[in-house]
């Protein structure tokens, strides 16, 4: 009986064993995966923000304003999705509009009001992307805050 039970504590020690060894391994793969995405972003940031003004202007929104300028703050908080793992770079902006003649938004004084958003990058596969939303009135980490069901900030 003994040497039964011995037996099992050892196969019971082995399988703790290399379970730890998984764990540590996945934890190290995701460190070097953090710093090869923070690499590759500070890499393109300059053709990300460019990609991300195309695609903010193209959008058409908010409706009735005409991009003008949108400044990117320096620096970046870095995010992962909880539900797919991917990371998400988050940058704050200062974006000008101006009413477009027609556009219904002519005669709002407000229309020339710096706004103060958030751009948020994703990180598909090897590439970085730009979708051209902004989150308005949050800077970075409050956009993590407000979306902590959704991300989580990674160091």
């Amino acid at each position: 009986m003994l040497p039964v039970l011995l037996i099992g504590v050892v196969v019971l020690g082995v399988i703790l064993g290399a379970l730890l060894g998984l764990v540590w391994w996945i934890r190290r793969q995701q460190v070097s995966s953090l710093a090869h995405a923070r690499e590759t972003f500070h890499r393109r940031r300059e053709w990300l923000e460019a990609a991300f003004v195309s695609n903010a202007e193209a959008s058409g929104k908010p409706r009735g304003l005409r991009w003008l300028h949108c400044d990117f703050d320096d620096g970046v908080c870095f995010a992962r999705d909880r539900r797919t793992g991917r990371y998400r770079a988050l940058v704050g902006v200062t974006i000008s509009f101006e009413a477009i003649a027609g556009g219904g938004m002519e005669d709002v004084e407000a229309v020339g009001n710096l706004r103060a958003a958030t751009v948020v990058f994703r990180l598909d596969g090897p590439e970085w992307r730009a979708d051209g939303r902004a989150l308005f009135n949050l800077n970075p980490a409050e956009a993590i805050q407000h979306y902590q069901n959704d991300l989580e900030t990674v160091e």
